[in-house]
C-alpha cells in the first residue's frame, strides 16, 4: 500500500495516559492506517518527526464557537494550537435549534448576531458543517437557555409545563440527530429562575441516549456546594453522566475551597459518574455583570460600546480616571465584557490536576480584545503547567485534552493513536511548546506546533493555515 503521509521516528503519546513509545505512524485517506515501530512503504509525503512528540489532536470540550466556526471556517484561533475538535453550545446557549425573534437574548449573544441564528434544528447545522468544512472538528451540546427562548412567555420566570413539553420535543429531535447532550447556564439572569424541576424534567429526555448533562451551575460563589448538589441530583434522577463546566471557586472569600469542592466530587463519583473541565488560567470572561463587580480582585474591561476607549484597562483605573467608584463606573460602561481575576491560582493547579479534569478554553471569539485562552489554552498546560510547573507528566496532561475527552463526550473513532481512528493528529515539540497569548496581547499562536492534520489533512504547519480544512460534523457515538 501507498500510503498519503508516512510519519517516522515519532515520539508517540496515544492519549490513553500511558507513556510514550517511538514508533511510525502512516496516514491514508482520513484514516490512522498502521502503527509499527519500523514502517517500510511509499508514501506522498515522509515527514521525520524525530525529537517531536506526536499525539491525538486536543479537543476543546468548553467552547463558544457555535457561529464563529460558520463564519471563520479557517479557524486559527484553535488550529494553531493543536486543536482539531471542538464542543459547542455550553453554558446553556447553543445556536443549534435557536428561533429568534427581534434579538439576541443575553447570554445568547455572546455567541454572534441575530442575522446568524438560522440554524432551527441540528440537521441545518450539521449540514452547513459539513458544506464548509472547518479547520476544526464539530460537535454541539444543546442550550437550555435557547430552548426555553423558543417557547417561554419570559425568560425571568420558571418555564410552565406546557413550556417543559416543548423544550423536551425539540430535546428529542436534536437528540436524534445527533447531539452530545444538554447544556444549563444556571448563574445567567435568564435562566437562574429556571427551577430544578425543570432541568430535571428535561434531562429525563437524555437517558434513553446516554446524553450528557452539562452545567454551568448556579453559582461558583459561596454556594457552589449546593449547586454542584443540584446538579448531581439531575444527574442521579436521569441516570447520567454530569460535567461540571470551568470548575472553580470564585472570589476572594472562597479561595481554597477547591479542596472542599473536590472532595466532593470524588465522594460523589463512588456512585455516579461525574466530570468536570477547566482552563489554565486564574482569570474568566465573560460580559461585565453588574453583580459581579467587587473591589476584591481585578476586573479588565475588554470592550464597551458606548466607551470602547476602556478597552483594556481595569475597572479601578477607570473608575479614578471617572472620579467615581467602580460600581458606576461599570454601570456607564455597560454593555462591556470583562475578564475576572476570580480565582486563586492554588485552586487551579488542584482542578487541573484532579483525575476527573479535562481541558477546555471557554474563550470567547466574539470579544475584540479576547481572554488569552482562545488562543493559548492548550499550549500553556503543555509547556506552563506539564513542562515547567510539574504538575503532572506530559502524558497526562495529553490524555487530559485527548482521550479522555473523547470518551466522556462519546466521540467514536477520536482522542488516541490507534490504527483505524480518524487521523487528527498534532506533531509538537515538547522542549518548545508553549502559549505566547497574554492578557495584554491575547491574539497570538503558540510557539512549538509543528503540525495538525484533520482527519488526514495538513490544515496548519509552519505556523500558517495551509488553506485545506477537512472538519467535520461529529456525532454522538451510538451505543
Amino acid at each position: 500500500m501507498k500510503y498519503d503521509y508516512l510519519l517516522k521516528n515519532a515520539t508517540v503519546f496515544d492519549g490513553s495516559g500511558n507513556e510514550s513509545f517511538i514508533s511510525d505512524v502512516a496516514i491514508k485517506d482520513d484514516r490512522i492506517a498502521k502503527i509499527s515501530p519500523q514502517i517500510i512503504a511509499d508514501a506522498d509525503i515522509t515527514i521525520d518527526c524525530t525529537g517531536l512528540v506526536l499525539s491525538p489532536g486536543f479537543i476543546d470540550v468548553h467552547t463558544h464557537d457555535d457561529l464563529i466556526v460558520v463564519q471563520k471556517p479557517d479557524y486559527i484561533e484553535k488550529t494553531s494550537q493543536g486543536v482539531t475538535s471542538i464542543i459547542v453550545g455550553n453554558c446553556g446557549i447553543s445556536a443549534v435549534c435557536a428561533t429568534l425573534r427581534d434579538e439576541v437574548p443575553d447570554p445568547i449573544d455572546l455567541l454572534g448576531s441575530l442575522d446568524e441564528f438560522v440554524f432551527p434544528d441540528l440537521n441545518a447545522y450539521k449540514e452547513k458543517i459539513n458544506q464548509i468544512s472547518p479547520s476544526v472538528n464539530v460537535g454541539t451540546l444543546i442550550g437550555h437557555t435557547t430552548l426555553r427562548n423558543n417557547c417561554v412567555e419570559s425568560l425571568l420566570k420558571p418555564a410552565t409545563q406546557d413550556n417543559i413539553e416543548v423544550m423536551k420535543s425539540k430535546l428529542v429531535e436534536a437528540l436524534e440527530q445527533g447531539a452530545l447532550g444538554l447544556s444549563t447556564g444556571l448563574s445567567y439572569g435568564n435562566a437562574i429562575n429556571s427551577s430544578t424541576e425543570e432541568i430535571c424534567a428535561l434531562s429525563e429526555v437524555l437517558t434513553a441516549y446516554r446524553g450528557l448533562y452539562a452545567t454551568h451551575m448556579r453559582t461558583e460563589y459561596d454556594g457552589i456546594i449546593g449547586a454542584m448538589e443540584e446538579a448531581f441530583l439531575v444527574g442521579r434522577h436521569a441516570k447520567v453522566p454530569v460535567q461540571i463546566s470551568h470548575h472553580k471557586c470564585a472570589g476572594a472569600k472562597n479561595w481554597g475551597r477547591t479542596v472542599e469542592t473536590l472532595g466532593l466530587i470524588d465522594k460523589c463519583r463512588l456512585e455516579q459518574d461525574i466530570s468536570c473541565d477547566c482552563y489554565p488560567y486564574r482569570a474568566g470572561s465573560s460580559n461585565l455583570d453588574l453583580s459581579q463587580v467587587t473591589a476584591d480582585y481585578d476586573i479588565l474591561i475588554t470592550w464597551s460600546t458606548p466607551h470602547p476607549d476602556m478597552s483594556g484597562k481595569t475597572l479601578e483605573e477607570i473608575a479614578v480616571a471617572w472620579s467615581t467608584d467602580i460600581h458606576q463606573a461599570a454601570a456607564r460602561l455597560q454593555p462591556a465584557g470583562a475578564i475576572y481575576f476570580q480565582m486563586h491560582e492554588d485552586d487551579v493547579r488542584r482542578v487541573l490536576q484532579h483525575p476527573s479534569s479535562m481541558v477546555g478554553s471557554d474563550g470567547l471569539p466574539r470579544d475584540p480584545n479576547p481572554h488569552p485562552r482562545l488562543w493559548g489554552t492548550f499550549p500553556r498546560v503543555l509547556g506552563h503547567y506539564s513542562r515547567d510547573e510539574k504538575l503532572f507528566s506530559l502524558a497526562t496532561a495529553i490524555h487530559k485534552m485527548t482521550g479522555l475527552s473523547a470518551q466522556r463526550f462519546s466521540l467514536s473513532g477520536r482522542g488516541f493513536i490507534k490504527e483505524n481512528y480518524f487521523a487528527d493528529i498534532v506533531l509538537f515539540d515538547a522542549n518548545k511548546i508553549n502559549a505566547t497569548a497574554t492578557f495584554e496581547q491575547p491574539k497570538q499562536r503558540a510557539d512549538g506546533i509543528e503540525y495538525v492534520f484533520v482527519n488526514g489533512v495538513v490544515a496548519y504547519t509552519d505556523k500558517q493555515m495551509t488553506g485545506n480544512r477537512a472538519g467535520r460534523f461529529m456525532e454522538r457515538e451510538k451505543n
